[in-house]
């Protein structure tokens, strides 16, 4: 702060007086800048110390003083929290480094502090702060630009004072001092800077232009405001602030009065800061925006919203005095209370925590009444919070410790214990036993319910002591043991120092007892624990304590009791029994004298069984034995006693009630007892008891019982007590009636009416047992009769066979008897019934046959039919078809002259493409170069001859390409050749199945060279992907590269989105390679009606940029008025948007726009199941690799990576150049006009905005109100690029396995030039370590095999030529030998050649081959019953013709053409007989069967399953085979129309050239002192052939730049000399140093012009001389062609 000598900031200037001559002079000008400097440091430390404040006041922390701020700034660190603050999601206090800063004060900047700046901007930027005001990162890290970031500082905090979020920042200009040293280095540092210094005072006004909406009304919205409240009339104010066009929010009206106050209070402050910058600035003071003196939207915004929470603040305060959570929580998560954090399941929290604040911030001040401000209520709510969350994690903790342990896992539950949310005490994990055994008894003591953590704190602490005490006890260590058991914790009682020792031998005793199995276990469910719990510690504790204290006093009480007895005082007895050492139990002194009788009687008994033993004492177990016996015959006697007179009071009472309970008493043990017999019990025994008392007399009340043993009891009726000896006024009569007089009387009324009620109660019973009775003695008279019957069942038997057979003799006498008179009858009539029958049935048989003979056609056929779809159905679906069925359907694996046609087809087809495709690509590249040459003709004017002749070579390449080469090479017949020719075979069929190899080389390799390899060699290798199996290994290839790339390539996810990854470059190339193929065709199906309508449409002009549409308006007016516009031509966007017109057409562009990138959108996202497989396949994996890498990444992250490859790498392009990829045709004579173009590129933006979830702002703030569509758009597109990654395994797609290439018949061919095999091969042998570092890799023999040491070359590979190799013919014909085009049959070489039966996987296959044989001439059941059964001859004969009719088809196929390359493995037993082929069939196998491929066991039914899968894929491959022929033809035409397409270029060319030449020929006719401008002929040669310059000249001219070695002032000694050649365009330089020739070059002058097209500006000649190739072209132009 200021001291002595400051200048005050607001000191107020003495005004100037021009008539005063006293007055000093005016100050210069030099002066006044001077001053002007001054201030503007001083404005700038305001600033700093404003910003300082306001972020101490955000953060809670001290800054660095604000002459040290900017450097306090430098590492984000203040930033980053200050982002905490406002912004606590986007940055939370984990992201912040260094946040401490203590690695700063140690070691200075690092650049991670550039992490702390990025969140600060991204805070910003989530909020929604205007870009404008952004610094960039350098500007803070580096102090670039550090008033940009005080600035953003300060419009950051008027931003967040509007949002409600911070206080406003202060203005502290003209407040504050500083001291002239601190102003002076202010100055300077500004002066550094080079900058010129933002305008604070206008940061309200650019917020408010930053608002979408008109800012015109805004602005007089605001104005109104101000002059509302100038007025000072609350109501008006109010209905200012409500106009819709002040944007304002949050407007109370209950608060009216508030803001009328709050913001005139506002205002006058902003006036006096204005009048204090007035009076320090003086004369240069100017108003340079009306909001200088009126208060900005975002002003009264701040101030609104800071009533709202003053009245706010004043509802949460009072909610808090009523204690009220619901009224509470209201309040608090009002909007205008702005708090953060709030949870709702949280509102008792608040209530509990804020009312605890507000009586500490009380008590703090010492007041009654206080409010907490919004700070206190923050950080009270974020305390509430932590709170709520410690409480929750403490339940959560709890529920999982008590699942733990009703699960039974110690080791869980001790790990749920030891987890800090829990917050238990230390845990012994060693002891986990015990502490699950002892919780789990300590639940289950609880009835199941969970324990709570008081419980489990005071049970983990007793466990966990214990746990110490077994340690202790295992270490062996008295001293330890005893200091465990001492601890307070451990609540172990009775401890005593001096028994350590007694302690530990007993406890680890204790201890070995329970882990041998001993009997001393309290918890018999964990027998197997070798630990000892608290309760059997503690109870051994005692047990050693009482060993120790009553060892010596046990005996001495004894034998003090002992001694009683022996002087048969009862008195002394029971004192003896009373000594506390004796420990007796129950000791009562009015058993005394029973006592007494029974110990005597006791030691007498022990003394005769001791053999007279005088000496005999009793043992402590004797005495108490005898105490607890008299006590319970004492009990037992004065109950009995008791219940008796009871009994009697009750009969003299007459009390039935009374008498039964009495009766049913349990201490008097009386039996049948019943309560319906109450009234007979009372008579009879009253009568019972008066006859008693009549004979006896009146007594005393004393009554003699007996105990059990029989010893007398007396008890007293009256008084109710008893006695062990005779009272003194003891009589034995007595008027009470005894026990067993009582129970004598109970029995006998109680059998009299058991027997009444038996009767009464048994009527039915008896009734039933009568006719049970007499139903018994009628069954047994039944039985009687049937055991008659059975006894005499032979003589009824023969009674009733004899009458029946008398009756049937009887009837066949009579039968016979009539049959024998009319024999002859019979007979006839019989043969005419017989043939009647049989007619008849007939007639009606073929009667019902004819009427329904369509029918019965149908049911056969039906029958035929549903038996062959039974057949088919096994074959196909059955697990294991039978022989029998797969016998009828194996003539499907034979090929007939169609398949052999359509494979002659395919084959050719395929080489026909490959060629096609490769002649397009050289036309292609040579049409572009074609291009350039005229091009260059054009601006430049080289020869038109080097035209001419290039225009000619396209036709010869044209030509050549349908022509055979005749260069036999490789194929020659020598054996070099061959082995040569065979070697590459096996190496290319390496590289082509195992995929590893090219994905290693390619990342081994320069992405410059990859390009070029991917598009020469991959492609080729694989034959452009033309059939199914080069299509399957080409994508492996690609996967596998995928992976590849992404584990080495990839090291975080944007990578894949803001590089170039090459192998999405190679999979986007390879579904593009081929024009009209599968890829282009199905983008252009997706593609081709949207994008032709768009075309067609010539009307449509979708133009977004403001500036053009105000463009085109303004030239429309002038064309349409015929006069110049008024209005500026060149405008910004804002400015642009300002005209109405402007906005309407912009508003139709954007609403076409919307709806036709809807119809785009559309399209494409219903067409995911149309997206090339290639495409497909690649995502799936991208995202498998990318999961697997990143595995903490979202989906949606992983998403936009496979978003960025479907739609922007690979259908976003063809949408802005449909031309450029085949999705519309467009003939070379038109093309896409720019309007076209840009409506395309117009929807591609906005499809791209939705792919990427990229919002319009910022610029193109105008399009904001498609951001809605476009975020909508987006999680349909998540959806899309979702589904386009679920797509079946490439094997499963392909059906390829490893058997794939053992089962075809064909071997695959591939056509690739003598320069692709040589630059292959190259490429191996520099890279072989890298992709195969095993040296038992068969790449490196495959390598060997070539010539490891031998460089390839193209001579190698077509032999040695005649002639110079330097010779440019011999070059030339060299370079168009290495363009010819080689065809190998690839080959395995480690496949095990016919005769070798070693290979399982061959055997396997020829045994399937030799079965198929057998079974399709020899019917069976079962494999091993066809083998078994000898073939006949007609058999025999049937196979033999199979195999000429093979054999003859193989021959036609010779015939047509080059024929089929079979794979001979597969035919090599072909020719055998079929017995033959059997013995061979049982040796293989036999083999098969030793190696578990096949089991005897089932019939080899697994090999016959193998033959049904081949049938099975049979059908997939013709039918694969038809659609890739189609597809191949479809293919050829496409790349027909491609070819025709650069027929019609080159005519144009050629039209061209012509044209030139004629235009020349005309030119000469004119005038034959013009210059050919194309030509050098022969005159002009010798005329201007030769010119000389010396070097200075040539520096001179700028066309040499230096010469190495030589200086300056040598280079008049050198001279160079120009001269044509009698090859056009070309020259001859020679250099001469003093006159002596030192080298010649010759000098193409179309390689100058190529140079000067590739932008190269230096050369060199003679590899000294630097030269200008732009002066050299303008030098040899003006002296050789007159230009």
């Amino acid at each position: 702060m200021a001291s002595n000598g400051e200048v005050v900031g607001g000191q107020e200037p003495t005004q100037y007086n021009h008539e005063d001559e006293n007055m000093p002079l005016r100050a210069s000008g030099m002066e006044m800048d001077e001053k002007r400097r001054e201030n503007v440091a001083y404005e700038y430390l305001c600033h700093l110390e404003e910003a300082k404040i306001w972020i101490e006041a955000c953060i809670n922390e001290p800054l660095p003083p604000s002459t040290e701020l900017e450097e306090g700034l430098q590492n984000g660190v203040y930033l980053a929290k200050l982002s905490h603050f406002f912004s606590p999601k986007v940055v939370p206090l984990k992201k912040i480094f260094d946040k401490d800063q203590t690695r700063y004060k140690t070691r200075g900047l690092h650049f991670r502090y550039t992490d702390n700046i990025n969140h600060w901007l991204n805070a910003m930027d989530d909020i929604g702060l205007p870009k404008t005001f952004y610094p960039e990162t350098t500007d803070i890290y580096d102090r670039k630009n550090m008033p940009r970031t005080v600035y953003c500082i300060h419009a950051l905090s008027l931003y967040l004072f509007k949002l409600g979020i911070a206080p406003q920042i202060q203005n502290l200009y003209g407040k504050v001092n500083f001291t002239e040293e601190e102003i002076s280095a202010m100055r300077k540092e500004l002066d550094k800077y080079g900058i010129q210094m933002p305008a604070f005072s206008k940061i309200g006004g650019i917020l408010a232009n930053e608002m979408p909406v008109d800012e015109a009304a805004l602005h007089a919205a605001i104005i109104a405001i101000n002059e509302a409240i100038d007025q000072g009339v609350s109501a008006n104010t109010y209905a200012a602030l409500e106009n819709p066009s002040a944007h304002l929010l949050n407007v109370r009206l209950n608060n009216e009065i508030s803001y009328q106050e709050l913001l005139e209070h506002a205002k006058a402050n902003k006036a006096e800061i204005v009048m204090n910058k007035s009076l320090r600035e003086g004369d240069e003071f100017v108003e340079r925006d009306v909001y200088d003196t009126l208060l900005t939207q975002a002003e009264i915004q701040g101030n609104i919203n800071r009533v709202n929470l003053i009245v706010q603040l004043d509802l949460i305060n009072d909610a808090i005095e009523k204690g009220d959570e619901l009224e509470l929580y209201e309040a608090l998560s009002a909007s205008d209370a702005t708090l953060r954090d709030l949870v709702k399941d949280n509102s008792q929290w608040y209530l509990d925590v804020l009312t605890k604040c507000k009586q500490e911030k009380a008590e703090e001040c010492g007041e009654g009444h206080v409010i907490l401000d919004k700070d206190d209520i923050q950080k009270a709510i974020m305390q509430a919070n932590r709170s709520a969350k410690q409480f929750n994690n403490l339940v959560f903790a709890l529920k999982t410790i008590n699942e733990a342990i009703d699960h039974g896992s110690a080791s869980e539950t001790v790990t749920c214990l030891m987890k800090s949310e829990a917050r238990l005490p230390n845990v012994l994990p060693e002891y986990a036993d015990l502490y699950q055994t002892e919780l789990a008894n300590l639940k289950n003591n609880k009835a199941g319910e969970q324990l709570t953590h008081e419980e489990l704190e005071a049970a983990v602490q007793l466990l966990s002591a214990v746990a110490t005490i077994n340690k202790a006890i295992d270490a062996g260590n008295p001293t330890e043991t005893l200091h465990v058991l001492s601890k307070p914790e451990a609540n172990i009682r009775a401890i005593d120092a001096a028994a350590q020792e007694r302690y530990q031998d007993f406890l680890t005793a204790r201890k070995q007892q329970l882990r041998s199995g001993g009997s001393y276990v309290i918890d018999e469910w964990n027998q197997d624990r070798n630990y000892l719990t608290h309760d059997e510690i503690q109870q051994d504790i005692h047990l050693v304590n009482q060993e120790i204290e009553e060892e010596q006093d046990r005996i001495l009480a004894i034998e003090a009791i002992n001694e009683a007895i022996d002087k048969g005082n009862a008195v002394e007895t029971l004192a003896g029994l009373q000594l506390p050492a004796a420990k007796l139990r129950n000791v009562d002194e009015l058993q005394m004298d029973l006592y007494q009788a029974m110990l005597v009687t006791e030691k007498l008994d022990k003394a005769s069984r001791a053999g007279d033993d005088e000496a005999a004492v009793l043992w402590l177990e004797e005495i108490q034995s005898c105490i607890d016996d008299a006590n319970s015959q004492a009990v037992d006697a004065n109950k009995t006693a008791v219940g008796i007179a009871c009994i009697n009071m009750m009969i003299d009472d007459g009390d039935q009630q009374g008498l039964i309970q009495a009766l049913k008493s349990p201490d008097v043990f009386l039996t049948s007892v019943t309560g319906d017999c109450s009234d007979t019990y009372l008579q009879d025994l009253k009568t019972h008891k008066t006859a008693k008392k009549e004979s006896t007399g009146p007594d005393n009340g004393w009554v003699c019982h007996a105990t059990k043993d029989g010893i007398p009891f007396y008890f007293n009726n009256r008084t109710m007590t008893y006695r062990w000896l005779p009272p003194p006024e003891f009589t034995e009569e007595s008027s009470y009636l005894t026990r067993d007089e009582i129970q004598g009387v109970v029995s006998k009324v109680t059998s009299d009416y058991d027997r009444q009620l038996l009767f009464e109660s048994n009527v039915p019973h008896i009734i039933k047992i009568q006719s049970h009775i007499r139903g018994t003695l009628v069954r047994k008279e039944f039985k009687e009769r049937k055991n008659f019957m059975f006894t005499q069942l032979p003589a009824i038997l023969k009674i009733q066979a004899w009458w029946r057979m008398i009756t049937q003799r009887r009837l066949y006498r009579e039968r016979l008897d009539y049959l024998n008179t009319t024999e002859n009858e019979v007979v006839k009539l019989q043969a005419l019934v017989r043939m009647w029958l049989a007619r008849k049935n007939f007639k009606e048989r073929q009667t019902y046959y004819r009427s329904n003979e369509d029918a019965i056609i149908k049911i056969q056929a039906f029958v035929r039919s549903n038996m062959a779809r039974q057949d088919y159905y096994a074959l196909m679906h059955s697990e294991n078809p039978p022989l029998s069925v797969v016998r009828k359907f194996i003539h499907l694996l034979d090929s007939n002259d169609a398949d052999m046609q359509e494979e002659l087809d395919l084959q050719k087809l395929r080489a026909q493409v490959v060629t096609d495709i490769r002649a397009n690509q050289r036309l292609e590249a040579d049409l572009n170069m074609m291009d350039i040459k005229i091009g260059l003709l054009v601006r430049n004017r080289i020869t038109l001859q080097d035209v001419v002749m290039h225009g000619k070579k396209l036709k010869r390449e044209k030509l050549d390409t349908s022509r055979p080469s005749s260069v036999v090479g490789l194929k020659s017949l020598s054996k070099d050749k061959r082995d040569k020719l065979e070697a590459y075979q096996h190496l290319f069929y390496l590289l082509q199945t195992q995929p590893n190899y090219l994905a290693k080389l390619i990342f081994e390799m320069p992405p410059s060279a990859t390009n070029k390899f991917m598009q020469s060699v991959i492609l080729t290798l694989y034959n452009y992907a033309s059939n199914q199996r080069e299509e399957y290994l080409l994508l492996k290839l690609y996967e596998t590269a995928i992976q590849e790339e992404v584990r080495l390539k990839v090291d975080k996810l944007q990578d894949m989105i803001t590089g170039d990854p090459m192998v999405i470059r190679m999979v986007l190339n390879y579904n593009r390679a081929q024009r009209g193929a599968k890829g282009q065709s199905e983008l252009r199906e997706i593609l081709h009606p949207l994008v032709k309508e768009i075309i067609d449409d010539n009307s449509l002009n979708i133009n977004t940029n403001p500036v053009d549409i105000y463009k085109s308006w303004v030239n429309r007016m002038e064309s349409k008025t015929g006069e110049k516009s008024k209005l500026p031509y060149d405008v910004t966007i804002e400015q642009a948007l300002q005209h109405k017109e402007v906005q309407e057409s912009l508003k139709q562009s954007i609403a076409v726009l919307h709806k036709l990138s809807d119809k785009f959108f559309r399209s494409i996202i219903n067409s995911v199941d149309k997206l090339p497989y290639g495409i497909r396949i690649s995502c799936k994996v991208l995202c498998d690799s990318l999961d697997e890498k990143f595995p903490d990444a979202s989906d949606a992250d992983i998403l936009k990576v496979i978003g960025n490859l479907v739609y922007y790498r690979y259908m976003n392009p063809a949408i802005v150049a449909p031309d450029a990829f085949d999705i519309i045709d467009v003939g070379p004579e038109r093309g896409l006009t720019m309007q076209k173009r840009r409506n395309l590129g117009s929807i591609a933006k906005i499809l791209q905005f939705a792919a990427s979830n990229k919002m319009f702002e910022g610029e193109s703030a105008y399009m904001s109100s498609l951001n809605e569509y476009v975020s909508e758009a987006h999680l349909k597109f998540r959806q899309y690029f979702a589904a386009a990654c679920q797509v079946p395994e490439l094997e499963i797609k392909f059906n390829m396995d490893e058997y794939t290439d053992f089962t075809t018949t064909t071997k695959p061919v591939i056509y690739i030039s003598a320069q692709e095999i040589c630059d292959t091969h190259q490429l191996l042998l520099e890279h072989q370590d890298a992709i195969a570092p095993d040296a038992n890799d068969p790449l490196h023999e495959l390598l060997g095999d070539l010539g490891a040491d031998q460089t390839p070359s193209i001579e190698h590979l077509i032999g040695e030529l005649p002639g110079d190799p330097n010779d440019p013919a011999i070059q030339t014909f060299m370079n168009n030998l290495a363009k010819i085009e080689i065809s190998l049959t690839l080959n395995n070489k480690f496949e095990i050649m016919a005769e070798d039966d070693t290979d399982l996987k061959t055997l396997y296959i020829r045994t399937k081959r030799l079965i198929v044989d057998v079974i399709g001439s020899q019917p069976g059941d079962t494999l091993p019953q066809v083998l078994s059964l000898p073939a006949t001859d007609e058999q025999e004969e049937r196979h033999q013709l199979i195999i000429k009719t093979r054999e003859a088809r193989d021959e036609r196929a010779e015939k047509k053409g080059r024929g089929i390359k079979r794979s001979l493995s597969v035919y090599g037993d072909t020719r055998l007989p079929l017995e033959g082929k059997k013995k061979k069939i049982h040796h293989n196998l036999r083999l098969l069967e030793k190696a578990g491929l096949v089991s005897k066991s089932d019939n080899y039914q697994q090999i016959v399953n193998a033959i049904v899968k081949d049938i099975r894929n049979q059908r997939k491959y013709r039918q694969r085979r038809k659609q890739e022929i189609i597809k191949l033809r479809s293919t050829l035409k496409g790349l027909e129309t491609k070819a025709s397409f650069y027929e019609e270029q080159i005519d144009y060319y050629n039209q061209y050239i012509k044209t030139c030449l004629d235009n020349l020929q005309r030119k000469g006719k004119k005038s034959t002192k013009a210059k050919n401008p194309f030509t050098v002929d022969r005159e002009a040669a010798k005329i201007h052939g030769h010119m000389k310059y010396s070097a200075a000249k040539l520096h001179e001219k700028g066309v040499i730049l230096e010469i190495e070695g030589l200086p300056e002032n040598q280079f008049k000694n050198v001279m160079f000399e120009f001269e044509t050649t009698e090859t056009t365009g070309v020259f001859a330089i020679s250099a001469k140093f003093m006159g002596v020739s030192m080298e010649k070059v010759q000098l193409v002058f179309q390689d100058l012009l190529q140079l000067q097209y590739e932008g190269v500006a230096v050369m060199k000649m003679f590899d000294r001389a630097k030269v200008n190739v732009n002066l050299l072209i303008f030098l040899l132009n003006r002296k050789f062609y007159g230009r």
